[in-house]
């Protein structure tokens, strides 16, 4: 007993010792893991003030960041240095570059001093975070293989850049001809796009200070727009460049493929190479009215930003790009004075030997590179080509208190005039006045005549050609101008003065601008005249034969482009059923050609065989009598469609009549739903009477002559119970039998040819109704069918009147 209490004893100390010995483990285990916790938090938060770090201001913006770290980075890589502390600096300036380079991070420094990079922005929300994953998480399959974690989910910047299809069409599509535009299209409830989100960021803040717009729009709300722009899936990124849409297709969305993408697709050859061989020819080339810019890098291809530039600015800016770590550039960095270590800018305008505008820089701002463009984008004398150049030249400054005023020579596209633009341009370059003063410019007469048409009403020289006209643009339509007179530029013969006369003639021209110059930019002083003018020609629209192939090559890149996987088997089968609709029309009509031939020549030996020639043939025209034993099958048994034209003569008319009809209906002898034939009135005078007494209004007897109704014509239908007539003196209309009547009677009354209604066997006594003196008093038995071809034509065309009946008569002959 006591040997058992012993064990009993031993085994529950054994049991305690295990489970302390447990309980120790553990808590050293969670030691251990504080501690480790507490060394990662305090090496997370040992990273100070990230703007004193990298030596930027606050409200820096990103490029200033991004200029400050490539500085710093340069400066204590520890491969360049000896400092001791060099890892140490650089690996501080790479945490407070990633930390500011992150607007999410950025932004929680800033709102709650958290550099910490998994830290969320309000600490009150329960972290889920420490709570990691489990090996397999049968979410995977469903989210993707990635964490969804809501740290970079947040879709709130694409309500912010939300718009309609509305202002796609009236601000997106217009702008995009002189700014790229990328779109996002997202949907409320897609993963992918929240899982996009992160990147969509970062491609804005990338892209965004280089010249390109963004914008998103709602796949759900905006379907018509999604359907005619070709999205095929989300999210889907679209560039839209000079009205058109191009889609990104990649299956990720990549920054570097992203930004690819849009240089491939910005037009060709916005920036050309130019060489020490080329740059003079490059630089000359401004006789197109456009500036020239020199973009010099040392790299192989120019950056995005210039090339963006370079599509704003195309209409008034031909840029050249120089590759500044090519042997073929070294005599334009010897002239321009150029750093190859630098990006260089240099604006020219007439004047090649020296730029009227430079900036050079390791990396030059957007910012400022526009700025520089823009203040310079226009010649020293440029052209008035189009009214955009006139509002970007001389604007209308109705709201401003001091004049802008355009000096203009009016000149022609000839070299004869030269001379004569050159003298204004040596006035321009050498002005002292500022150009948000005084511009110069000059006109061409004949491309321009309304514009200058509208300046010649008042105190205008007698020949406007190589004049100069002052003019400050009130508002978009009215100007105020005055002409400068007692200038030498109208000597046209310029090439034949020597060198001293030339510079007298200048100096003289320069003197008489200045003069009127400051006369006319004092406050009190106003210039003399006002005109109405119109809008000035484009001289640089395109053609129409142009537009059409720039129209058909542009569709072509469209559509190859947006000619997906799933495009191609549908496009596959349209081409393969027309091409197979087109083999079997070709077969079936190669077949019918092969049965005709197969015809043709089996009468051919039907007539070698009885002797017969081919041209002697004639297609036979039957004329069937209509007789009692032949009225069923030519009248009651016609089939649907079939109908039965009958001319009606006697004995005595029968010769004459029958030709004219033969003639009359000969040429629709080959059409089988007629049959012709011809009755004698003495044989169906009985039916002819009962069948027109059924289509009359009014039961009566008719009393008919049957002398009056020969060369009488009706067209039996058969099936449909009714039949049109004709006669020579008989005037159809539309109204009915009624009218008909009406007619007849009309006729009958004639005092020159009392029998002309005679043939419906009616007789009136109105003869106060007036008569047609056209008609003539007699009408012979060979002009009764002279109107039957035209009647036919209308019987045809549906235009003749029908008399129903509600049943045929009997045919019985006397």
């Amino acid at each position: 007993m006591l040997k058992m209490r012993f064990l009993s004893h031993n085994s529950r100390s054994s049991s305690l010792i295990k489970s302390i010995t447990t309980i120790s483990i553990i808590a050293l285990f969670l030691v251990a893991l504080l501690s480790i916790c507490q060394h990662v938090e305090a090496s997370s938060e040992k990273l100070g003030d990230p703007y004193k770090i990298l030596g930027v201001d606050r409200r820096a913006s990103l490029q200033d960041i991004r200029r400050a770290y490539k500085q710093l980075a340069k400066e204590w890589h520890p491969d360049k240095t000896d400092n001791p502390d060099a890892e140490r600096k650089f690996v501080e300036i790479k945490q407070a570059y990633e930390l500011l380079s992150d607007s999410e991070r950025r932004k929680a420094y800033d709102l709650h001093g958290i550099t910490n990079e998994d830290a969320r922005l309000n600490r009150d929300q329960h972290d889920y975070s420490q709570y990691g994953r489990f090996a397999f998480d049968p979410f995977d399959d469903f989210f993707g293989s990635h964490r969804f974690t809501f740290h970079d989910q947040d879709i709130s910047l694409f309500h912010k850049l939300l718009i309609t299809a509305k202002y796609y069409e009236t601000q997106v599509v217009p702008k995009s001809h002189t700014t790229p535009h990328i779109l996002f299209f997202y949907a409320d409830w897609c993963f992918s796009c929240m899982k996009a989100a992160g990147t969509f960021k970062k491609l804005l803040d990338s892209l965004e200070p280089l010249g390109v717009t963004f914008a998103t729009i709602n796949a759900g709300l905006e379907n018509q727009l999604v359907r005619r722009i070709g999205v095929h899936s989300l999210p889907c990124i679209s560039l839209v460049l000079d009205g058109h849409n191009y889609l990104y297709k990649e299956p990720a969305l990549s920054i570097p493929k992203i930004v690819d993408f849009v240089r491939l697709k910005l037009p060709y050859k916005l920036l050309g190479n130019v060489k020490d061989d080329n740059v003079d020819a490059f630089l000359s080339g401004w006789t197109d009215n456009r500036v020239r810019a020199l973009v010099m890098e040392p790299r192989s291809q120019p950056r995005l930003r210039y090339l963006i530039a370079a599509y704003h600015f195309r209409h008034l800016v031909a840029f050249g790009f120089v590759q500044l770590n090519s042997p073929d550039t070294k005599e334009i960095q010897h002239r321009y004075k150029v750093n190859p270590s630098l990006d260089s800018v240099h604006v020219f305008n007439e004047d090649s030997s020296k730029p009227v505008a430079s900036v050079q820089m390791s990396d030059i701002p957007s910012e400022t590179l526009n700025v520089v463009i823009k203040v310079n984008r226009y010649l020293a004398l440029p052209r008035l080509s189009s009214q955009e150049m006139l509002d970007g030249i001389c604007p209308a400054e109705w709201n401003r208190p001091r004049k802008r005023l355009c000096v203009i020579l009016v000149t022609e596209n000839t070299e004869m005039h030269d001379r004569a633009r050159d003298t204004l341009r040596r006035i321009a370059l050498q002005s002292s006045y500022s150009t948000e003063r005084v511009r110069f410019a000059y006109i061409y007469q004949n491309k321009q005549s309304d514009f200058i048409n509208s300046l010649s009403a008042h105190g205008r020289p007698d020949d406007t050609l190589l004049r100069i006209v002052v003019i400050w643009r009130r508002d978009m339509k009215h100007v105020k101008y005055e002409w400068i007179h007692e200038t030498d530029l109208h000597v046209s013969d310029h090439q034949a003065l020597d060198n001293e006369t030339y510079e007298g003639v200048v100096n003289k021209t320069k003197l008489k601008i200045d003069t009127v110059i400051q006369t006319l930019l004092r406050p009190n002083e106003a210039l003399s005249y006002e005109a109405e003018v119109k809008d000035l020609l484009d001289e640089h629209a395109q053609g129409l034969i142009f537009r059409i192939v720039t129209k058909l090559y542009t569709s072509l890149e469209y559509f190859i482009d947006n000619l997906g996987s799933e495009h191609i088997w549908p496009a596959l089968s349209v081409l393969a059923t027309i091409l197979f609709i087109l083999a079997v029309g070709y077969l079936m009509s190669y077949l019918v050609r092969m049965e005709e031939d197969t015809v043709k020549r089996n009468e051919t030996k039907d007539q070698l065989n009885n002797n017969a020639p081919r041209d002697n043939y004639v297609q036979e025209l039957k004329l069937h009598e209509l007789r009692a034993e032949k009225y069923n099958g030519l009248v009651r048994l016609l089939k649907p469609g079939c109908r039965t034209i009958v001319l009606i003569t006697d004995l005595q008319s029968r010769p004459k009549l029958i030709p004219a009809y033969h003639r009359a209906v000969w040429p629709y002898r080959k059409n089988k739903t007629l049959m012709f034939s011809h009755m004698l009135i003495e044989k169906g005078l009985a039916w002819y009477s009962e069948l027109l007494r059924l289509s009359l209004s009014e039961l009566r007897d008719l009393n008919i002559n049957p002398r009056n109704c020969i060369g009488t014509v009706i067209a039996l239908n058969g099936h449909r119970k009714y039949f049109c007539m004709y006669h020579a003196k008989h005037p159809e209309s539309s109204r009915g039998a009624k009218r008909m009547i009406k007619m007849t009677r009309h006729l009958s009354a004639s005092p020159t040819d009392p029998e002309a209604g005679a043939f419906l066997g009616m007789d009136s006594d109105d003869s106060d109704i007036s008569t047609d003196v056209s008609e003539p008093k007699i009408l012979l038995e060979e002009n009764l069918l002279d109107g039957l071809s035209n009647w036919l034509d209308r019987l045809f065309e549906g235009t003749t009147h029908r008399y129903y009946i509600n049943y045929w008569p009997d045919f019985t002959t006397k």
